[in-house]
């Protein structure tokens, strides 16, 4: 994947633009031109045209030259050609980080790998506050500087700790939940009211292996390879659109721990990816499946 710089954007000067439309001729041309009389450079440009749907997918990343402009002067820009190849498009600005509410349950691997990638610069997004159905992860939380919320989860208890959970979202401004290996089902109600915007990471290569045990399930089938998968979480348990998949190879003389412990090296990895991509608007929804720019 080409590099979009995790350092700080002057506000309305960076944008990425993506678009979905029908396919056919002359997209490209007229997006560039919109471009070009907003006195934008393009420093990257991919595109997909879709022979199986017949769909066109587009993500341009521009940079202003001359006075910065807020992006709604780039809607406005837009909206000529989004009206007569009857687009599905988003600009955004790049200075506005994603705002990522990470939940975690008692495995902290997923949510250290995230927050060293935060402070180090490599993941270029925000981590308002952490939540979590258990207090271990409080002092890792207070250690990077970022509130703790401990809302515990029985079968009970379950309709108001997903209304907490709700009012947390819109208190911290989250546009992305991150499940860094939290261990509760989320409600259907609550997963269509978050489309696109929840990203969990399971520990196996979906749809193989799913519920508890993945790496025991995987000793007891002589797998091959083990991996991860990070996806969008919808109401249909670990079924979600995939963002990405990481694998490696094993073999007979590796034990379930030590399946285990590459698993969650795996799984570190493969959910760093997706969530950078859906930081950086490289990924594009369309139903059941995904499509990534690299």
């Amino acid at each position: 994947m080409s590099d979009d710089s995790a350092a700080p954007r002057e506000p309305g000067r960076e944008f990425v633009l993506t678009v979905s439309c029908a396919d056919r001729r002359g997209i490209v041309h007229a997006v560039s031109g919109v471009m070009l009389d907003l006195s934008m450079t393009i420093l990257d440009s991919q595109q997909f045209a879709d022979v199986t749907s017949g769909e066109f997918h587009l993500r341009m990343h521009v940079v202003r030259e001359g006075p910065a402009v807020p992006v709604a002067a780039v809607d406005a820009a837009m909206a000529g050609v989004a009206t007569e190849f009857a687009m599905a498009y988003a600009a955004h600005d790049l200075s506005q980080r994603r705002r990522v509410l990470v939940m975690v349950s008692q495995q902290g691997h997923c949510l250290n790998d995230l927050l060293f990638r935060v402070e180090s610069g490599s993941l270029a997004v925000e981590v308002p506050a952490i939540v979590s159905n258990h207090e271990d992860f409080r002092a890792l939380a207070q250690w990077h500087g970022i509130p703790f919320h401990h809302v515990p989860v029985t079968p009970d208890t379950k309709p108001e700790a997903e209304a907490e959970l709700r009012r947390l979202v819109e208190h911290y401004r989250a546009d992305t939940v991150a499940l860094a290996r939290y261990m509760q089902i989320l409600s259907g109600e609550l997963c269509a009211d978050f489309p696109g915007r929840i990203i969990n990471i399971h520990h196996s290569l979906l749809p193989s292996f799913r519920g508890a045990r993945p790496y025991t399930q995987a000793h007891d089938r002589g797998v091959k390879v083990i991996g991860a998968t990070a996806h969008y979480v919808t109401a249909d348990l670990d079924e979600g659109p995939i963002i990405e998949q990481d694998f490696r190879r094993v073999d007979h003389r590796m034990s379930p721990a030590e399946l285990a412990s590459v698993g969650q090296e795996l799984e570190a990895m493969a959910f760093a990816r997706a969530l950078r991509w859906h930081a950086e608007h490289r990924v594009v929804l369309r139903g059941r499946r995904t499509i990534v720019f690299d």
